[in-house]
């Protein structure tokens, strides 16, 4: 099966667009492996001509393109499955409405981190929309993170080439570490606190929750 880097050279733009927006639409695929070979190439190779600002708009406008797709499929169909089978994990309307109460507040900062954090950047979309985060604030913080991830990626590829890919891995490791640290200890603070959440939520989101 041909590789990644192997497609990049014959097809070029059109495997980045198809990788990195796959997988911002929820599908386990390696964005930012593409991103870097792209970058890299762009950067390094004499046998395929590929523009890193090419590179760099193409992998942001198909991140943001996938993960909007993806706050749509969230928003119609994760939506429903919470309401309908969400008691099943001990989601009540309390639950799912104290879920959308943290994405309106702070929707926006998990949607640009989540962007740099493999697994979360997969189904961060997904997870905006079965929450009802709201569309204009999750367009606004969905482009500036796939904007400042592609630049970031693509120009430290331009410049590094594919070793970039020995200070990505360390450095993607370290942030979900630290990721992980902070949603365990979130989940911990709500935990400690849901009745105190739950009623500021339901001051914020007033009446029952809404039918898809």
């Amino acid at each position: 099966m041909p590789s990644i880097d192997h497609l990049i050279h014959v097809y070029g733009l059109l495997v980045v667009a198809g990788v990195v927006g796959l997988e911002s639409l929820g599908i386990p695929l390696p964005g930012e492996t593409a991103l870097i070979i792209g970058g890299a190439i762009a950067g390094h190779s004499h046998s395929v001509s590929l523009n890193i600002v090419a590179v760099i708009v193409t992998a942001a406008a198909a991140s943001a393109v996938g993960r909007t797709f993806g706050y749509f499929i969230g928003r119609e169909f994760g939506y429903w499955l919470l309401l309908r089978y969400g008691s099943y994990l001990r989601m009540n309307a309390s639950r799912i409405k104290l879920g959308q109460y943290l994405f309106l507040r702070h929707g926006g900062k998990i949607i640009v981190v989540a962007q740099f954090l493999p697994v979360l950047r997969t189904i961060a979309g997904v997870l905006a929309g079965a929450n009802r985060m709201p569309l204009r604030r999750f367009m606004v913080t969905n482009v500036i993170g796939a904007a400042l991830w592609a630049t970031t990626f693509g120009l430290a590829a331009y410049v590094l080439g594919r070793q970039i890919e020995t200070v990505a891995g360390p450095m993607v490791v370290g942030l979900g570490i630290v990721a992980a640290i902070a949603i365990f200890a979130i989940a911990t603070f709500i935990r400690g606190h849901e009745m105190q959440l739950e009623a500021e939520a339901e001051r914020a989101l007033p009446g029952p929750l809404e039918l898809p």
